[in-house]
């Protein structure tokens, strides 16, 4: 086959002259790039080789082969790993950022450290050589397979594809250096680079220069297997580059050993900021499965529980059979077993951040709460250790508080623990339905997670306490104290109570079936109306984030409750009483449930029917 030039996915030119201005005091990601490229590689042919030994031939060991060329100003990596085809090395290496390639452009700031952030992030590593390359020539042979092929660019726009020649399998990375960029030749660079990016990294990474001889440029041994004393934060923080293809520094680290039952090491990272596929709807994990040093899969399904997917990192075990299918490991009691201690373990570590760092804390709930969160609903059996971690975000200030924080400081005669869910806090924080609590010194956690609509649907009380909506039910909070006086004026005093049966009597027979009901309140203070769900049906905002996704398709008739101490409903009330005008009362009912409506945040059935109604009161309020 000729050689064939193609064209790179999109915006390719764009995106690397960003990169080159951007990144440019931290040039020194590329050789990390490309030794985690072949490590992974290698870890893929080891795991291959354990059902399919003949791919490895008579090429058994593996290791990784830096050489440099001062005279051609070139420097090679070499790996005899997995290896790529001529589809691999098109779809892999010839669609730029496949995460996002607009997102990755969109987000680039200059900043160096940031940007430095963002390259693991949109999975572009691979494409920082072009900060010192001119040009770059690939050439891999996939395990397996006959055909070499070769891959050429100046990360310009184009590539192009050939056949080559190699004596087996694996990948070669040839580095045409710029000018200016000799440093990239030279052996004591190289090797501080190096050790600083490969010391972690459990097989033999070799230096050579000018066809000199191969020196050993890392220590060649599994992180996870030395003792913690002998390792670094620095080593910590670079394996979890590395495992996590991550540029942010882990917020939180557990390498233990576990024995007894079952053997198995673990070396777990908590990211400082959100992964990002944190949000993904398939919700894997990112915990590479080892055994005995060996790497089996990072796909190991039930080995991390999907609500502590923000975790990276390795579980080793010394129990699990090397030759172990993915059907097997669904279904291995040893499987279960690390779940539950690795997963008991990881929030141990984290309450104990909670209680001895809560700043700390803090921050890690901002990036990561709503996704523990789903384990309120998922786990069970964890379901305590859980509501003990988890916080939110109340009325009583801008602090996060614990259950355990607000039922301490719960009113005398207060029995329930109050919450309110909405689609984002400022909304919540001026939701008419929390005026009578205020007004009492009540204080009420405020949800705005999506998460929230679906565990409180299986938590119903904490310490005793029940879980109370103030958007459900009717309210009497009389034994919450009474609503105090206004300083400026005299207590307002609500209308008579014929009048203000009579009011709902007519709006009953207004609205009709479009309300459920229409009561007075004791959970209004200075708004005239709002709606409620009653006490046997769903959360409004949990049905309209089911109707949202389709999966609803009915509406729900909600109570209509108003406050019989505002001046609008006293007037109404009067009105009806005396037999005012019946059109007008009309439209005032009208208006007043769909002034509920817009404040829940739902659209209005017949808009221009309440334009109408609002230019006819408009228009007699001003005559």
């Amino acid at each position: 086959m000729s050689e064939e030039t193609l064209s790179f996915q999109t915006e390719v030119a764009q995106l690397l002259r960003l990169m080159v201005n951007s990144v440019y005091s931290d040039k020194e990601v590329f050789l990390r790039e490309l030794i985690s490229n072949a490590s992974d590689a290698c870890d893929k042919a080891r795991y291959l080789a354990i059902t399919e030994p003949e791919i490895l031939g008579d090429d058994p060991d593996f290791k990784v082969r830096i050489k440099v060329d001062k005279e051609a100003r070139t420097l090679s990596l070499s790996d005899n790993g997995v290896g790529m085809n001529r589809d691999g090395l098109i779809s892999d290496l010839g669609t730029i950022a496949r995460s996002g390639t607009t997102a990755f452009m969109e987000n680039m700031s200059g900043d160096s450290a940031k940007d430095m952030q963002m390259i693991g992030q949109f999975g572009v590593g691979f494409y920082s050589l072009f900060m010192v390359a001119d040009k770059v020539e690939v050439t891999s042979r996939q395990a397996g397979e006959d055909e070499t092929w070769i891959w050429t660019s100046d990360g310009l726009g184009e590539f192009t594809i050939d056949e080559a020649e190699t004596a087996g399998r694996g990948t070669t990375v040839l580095i045409h250096l710029k000018e200016g960029e000799d440093e990239w030749l030279e052996e004591h660079r190289l090797q501080a680079v190096l050790k600083k990016y490969s010391d972690h990294i459990a097989l033999p990474i070799t230096l050579a220069i000018d066809d000199g001889e191969e020196t050993a440029a890392n220590e060649a041994s599994a992180i996870w297997s030395r003792p913690k004393s002998e390792i670094t934060d620095e080593q910590y923080a670079e394996f979890y580059h590395h495992v996590g293809h991550a540029m942010d520094d882990p917020w939180l680290t557990l390498h233990y050993k576990a024995e007894g039952k079952i053997e198995y090491t673990s070396l777990l990272f908590v990211p400082t900021r959100q992964p990002l596929d944190l949000f993904d709807p398939a919700r894997r994990h990112a915990v590479k499965l080892y055994v005995r040093r060996i790497f089996i899969t990072d796909e190991a399904e039930g080995l991390i529980p999907s609500y502590l997917r923000f975790l990276r990192g390795i579980v080793d075990s010394e129990d699990l059979p090397l030759n172990i299918s993915r059907e097997m490991l669904q279904n291995s009691p040893l499987m279960r077993h690390m779940n539950q201690a690795v997963t008991r373990r990881v929030l141990t570590e984290l309450s104990k951040k909670a209680d001895k760092q809560p700043e700390e804390y803090a921050e890690f709930w901002e990036n990561f709460g709503s996704v523990l969160k789903e384990g309120l609903y998922e786990d069970h059996e964890r379901r305590d250790e859980l509501l003990e971690l988890v916080r939110f975000r109340s009325t009583a200030g801008s602090e996060l508080v614990s259950l355990k924080d607000y039922v301490g400081r719960m009113k005398e005669g207060q029995e329930a623990v109050y919450y309110i869910t909405g689609d984002d806090l400022q909304t919540l924080e001026t939701s008419p339905q929390l005026e009578g609590f205020r007004a009492r010194g009540v204080e009420v956690l405020l949800l705005s997670d999506p998460v929230d609509d679906f565990w409180l649907s299986s938590v119903f009380e904490y310490d005793g306490h029940a879980l109370t909506s103030t958007t459900r039910g009717a309210t009497d909070l009389s034994n919450l104290g009474e609503e105090p006086k206004a300083d400026d004026g005299p207590e307002a005093e609500p209308a008579g109570e014929t009048e203000i049966a009579t009011l709902i009597a007519l709006v009953k027979q207004t609205l009709g079936d479009a309300i459920k009901d229409v009561r007075t309140t004791d959970r209004l203070t200075e708004s005239a109306v709002c709606l409620v769900a009653d006490d046997g049906d769903m959360d409004m905002r949990l049905e309209r984030m089911l109707k949202a996704h389709k999966q609803l398709s009915t509406d729900s008739v909600r109570i209509l409750e108003i406050n019989p101490k505002h001046a609008l409903i006293k007037n109404m009330a009067g009105a009806a009483t005396k037999g005012g005008a019946a059109d007008d009362l009309a439209d005032l009912a009208h208006l007043l449930l769909d002034q509920a409506r817009i404040i829940e945040g739902e659209a209005l059935p017949d808009p221009a029917a309440f334009s109408r109604r609002m230019a006819t009161v408009m228009a007699k309020a001003t005559q």
